[in-house]
C-alpha cells in the first residue's frame, strides 16, 4: 500500500468511537467521513465526539451519500447487530466502491442467519470487486477464531468446550437491550419470547464457522437463555440495574453432527460481575489428539477488543480477495504497531 487508506466511520457509538480515536494515533490511514444516527451529533467536528482538545477535520453527518461523497476506501460499520438490518447498509457501501469491516455479530458467519442475504452480498462484493468481514470480539474471535487456530496443533477433534465470563460494562446501549440488562425476570421471560431479547448474538455464527472450518456438517445448534439477576447495585455508563432485577444473561449453545455434540459454548455475560464476586476469563477446552486447554483470565476486554480487532484488519482486508468472508479466510490477526503497509508487507 503506497497511499493513505481512507476509512468512513459508519456507526459513533461506543464501538466506533473506540475505533475512531483508535485510528487517530495510526499511519498511513485516514479518517475522511463519519456517519450517525444520532442527529444531534451531525455538525459537529469527530474531536468534540471523540472527546479530544482538538479538532480532527472531519465533520460528522446524517446523510449516507454526504459521507460517502468522501470516497472512502473502506467503511468500518458498527450499527446493529443481525443481517438483516446490516444489509442494506453493506450493500450501499459496495456500491459505492469500499470494502466493509462490520462488527455486526451476524456477520461472522452470515449464512447461519440468511442464507440468501449472505449470497447476495457475496456476489455484489465480487461484482463490484470488493471484500466484505465481519469481526468483532465475540464473534469474530474467542469463542470461534483462536478455538479453530488451536485445533491447528491437533490430529484429531472430538469435542470442542469453550466459554467466556465477561463483563458487559463497556458496551452501548443496543448490547444492553439484546441482553436484557435492567429489565425485571418478567419483562426477560417476555423478552425472550418476543424476540426481544436475544442474549448472546453470535452462536450460531460461531458454532457453524467452527464446523465449517473443521469440516463438521453442524446439524443444530441448540441455545439456552437464563436471567442473571443481580443482588446489588449495578452502574454503568449505559446501564442503571437494581437489585432484583437483570444484569445478564446466561447463554448456551450445544452443536450438533447427527446426533453427537461436537461444540458447547456457554457465555454469561453481565455488567459489573466483580460487584458479587464473579471473576472474568476465556477458556478453551479440546477433547483432541493432543488434548488442549487454554485459560486467559482475566477476560479478554469485549469493548477495547473488539475494536482493535476490527482496525487491525483493516491492512489485511484492502488486499483480500472480492467476496463475503469469515476471519478464518483471511491471515492471522495481529497488532499493528507501526504503519499499515510494513504490518501488511508479507499479506
Amino acid at each position: 500500500m503506497s497511499k493513505k487508506i481512507r476509512v468512513m466511520l459508519w456507526g459513533l457509538g461506543a464501538m466506533g468511537g473506540g475505533m475512531g480515536r483508535m485510528l487517530l494515533s495510526k499511519e498511513d490511514v485516514k479518517i475522511v467521513s463519519a456517519l450517525a444516527s444520532t442527529p444531534s451529533k451531525a455538525g459537529k467536528d469527530l474531536g468534540a465526539i471523540f472527546g479530544l482538545d482538538e479538532t480532527v477535520g472531519v465533520t460528522v453527518t446524517n446523510d449516507p451519500e454526504e459521507a460517502f461523497s468522501a470516497r472512502p476506501d473502506i467503511v468500518l460499520h458498527s450499527t446493529a447487530s443481525f443481517v438483516t438490518e446490516v444489509f442494506p447498509q453493506i450493500c450501499l457501501a459496495l456500491e459505492r466502491g469500499c470494502d466493509v469491516i462490520s462488527i455486526a455479530e451476524e456477520m461472522a458467519y452470515p449464512w447461519a442467519a440468511s442464507q440468501e442475504l449472505a449470497e447476495k452480498m457475496d456476489a455484489l462484493a465480487k461484482k463490484v470487486g470488493k471484500t466484505v468481514l465481519g469481526t468483532g470480539i465475540n464473534p469474530g474471535f474467542v469463542l470461534d477464531t483462536l478455538v479453530i487456530a488451536l485445533t491447528g496443533i491437533c490430529r484429531d477433534v472430538k469435542h470442542i468446550h469453550a466459554k467466556r465470563v465477561n463483563n458487559l460494562a463497556p458496551f452501548g446501549p443496543t448490547v444492553m437491550r439484546t441482553q436484557g440488562v435492567g429489565t425485571t425476570p418478567e419483562e426477560f421471560k417476555k423478552g425472550i419470547e418476543s424476540g426481544a431479547i436475544v442474549g448472546h448474538v453470535g452462536f450460531q455464527q460461531s458454532a457453524r464457522l467452527i464446523g465449517a472450518s473443521l469440516g463438521w456438517k453442524i446439524d443444530r445448534v441448540v441455545e439456552e437463555r437464563e436471567p442473571i439477576i443481580t443482588n446489588v447495585e449495578r452502574k454503568t455508563q449505559y446501564a442503571h440495574v437494581m437489585p432484583g432485577n437483570v444484569a445478564g444473561c446466561r447463554h448456551t449453545a450445544r452443536a450438533y453432527v447427527g446426533e453427537r455434540e461436537v461444540i458447547f459454548l456457554e457465555h454469561p455475560q453481565q455488567i459489573c460481575p466483580e460487584a458479587e464476586g464473579v471473576d472474568t476469563g476465556d477458556y478453551i477446552t479440546i477433547d483432541g489428539d493432543p488434548p488442549v486447554n487454554l485459560s486467559i483470565k482475566p477476560e479478554i476486554p469485549g469493548g477495547t477488543g473488539t475494536i482493535a480487532v476490527a482496525v487491525n484488519m483493516i491492512p489485511l482486508v484492502v488486499p483480500a480477495r472480492p467476496g463475503l468472508l469469515t476471519m478464518a479466510d483471511l491471515p492471522v490477526p495481529r497488532a499493528i504497531l507501526s504503519s499499515f503497509s510494513k504490518a501488511c508487507g508479507n499479506c
